[in-house]
């Protein structure tokens, strides 16, 4: 990279040298706009992180099982240059505790903490409360150790990964309705993807069966995404400029399932315009950057 054209690392893990899947679309949606920009693995010892203007966190999709170890590098990124959202804003968003925070500003499908030393007595309760319930581990990733669970003694919870754990009623619209993604960049909603899963699993990622489609972005719950946002900068005290809001429908209205804020993957195969849409993005925020010298 030379000290004259604006650089950007583009943050991925080793099993994904290249990036999320269509990753070269952002390198060369980059490239056109004046920016260069490469693909790094995050926990890569030879890489020179302060040599880039920004550093944006996209694929490293490991993090949940190196939690320290990835907050660990990315104050030291943010030591030495712009990173993203930044360490504090992952550190809150690897626990998935933060719906509970959320709530009280947007929709959000009722969630429920497990404690590793509770999970009997805390389990009792989400079934008394929603019936079939799904658990899943309060840092995790892709529905890796997802539950679901009817009863206590239910022969699936021995596929419970480490806890602690969130728990949360079964939406079954998620077999019918689906799952929406909308895609936030700067406070503003710019794509949306309708994911739906596939027989009676629950999962809508496409290693599960799962299908994705582009669609047009829908008010209803560009709405929700846009406050959903906007209250989570409110609670973190700073912008964020890039999420995905993941919505199911939960008793008649679009309500937060996930918001991700870390490494949410851009669906570049499903939307190959939202690489556009993201270089313009860094573009900006590295030309901001120059105009303040």
């Amino acid at each position: 990279m030379t000290a004259t054209t604006p650089s950007v690392l583009l943050a991925t893990f080793d099993l994904l040298p290249d990036g999320e899947p269509d990753g070269a679309l952002l390198v060369e949606a980059l490239a056109e706009r004046g920016v260069e920009a490469r693909w790094v693995c995050w926990d890569d010892p030879a890489v020179d992180w302060a040599v880039a203007d920004l550093v944006a966190v996209r694929s490293t999709w490991d993090y949940h099982r190196r939690l320290p170890e990835f907050l660990a590098w990315a104050r030291r990124v943010e030591a030495g240059t712009r990173l993203l959202n930044g360490s504090d804003v992952f550190a809150w968003n690897a626990d998935k505790g933060y719906l509970i925070e959320l709530a009280d500003a947007v929709p959000v499908v009722p969630t429920a903490l497990l404690a590793d030393t509770e999970l009997a007595p805390g389990l009792r309760d989400a079934l008394g409360r929603w019936g079939t319930v799904v658990v899943k581990p309060r840092t995790g990733a892709g529905g890796v150790g997802l539950v679901v669970a009817s009863r206590t003694d239910d022969p699936a919870l021995a596929g419970l990964l480490a806890g602690p754990w969130i728990a949360q009623p079964l939406v079954e619209s998620v077999r019918t309705a689906g799952e929406s993604s909308v895609f936030v960049l700067e406070g503003e909603p710019v794509a949306q993807v309708d994911k739906v899963a596939a027989g009676e699993e629950v999962r809508v990622h496409p290693k599960y069966g799962g299908s994705s489609r582009a669609v047009a972005l829908d008010p209803v719950r560009a709405d929700v995404a846009r406050e959903a946002v906007r209250s989570a900068a409110a609670l973190r005290g700073g912008d964020l400029a890039y999420a995905r809001v993941d919505l199911m429908q939960w008793e008649g209205q679009w309500s937060l399932s996930e918001l991700e804020l870390i490494e949410p993957g851009l669906y570049l195969d499903v939307v190959p315009d939202l690489a556009g849409s993201f270089a313009d993005l860094l573009a900006d925020l590295l030309a901001r950057r120059a105009e303040r010298g």
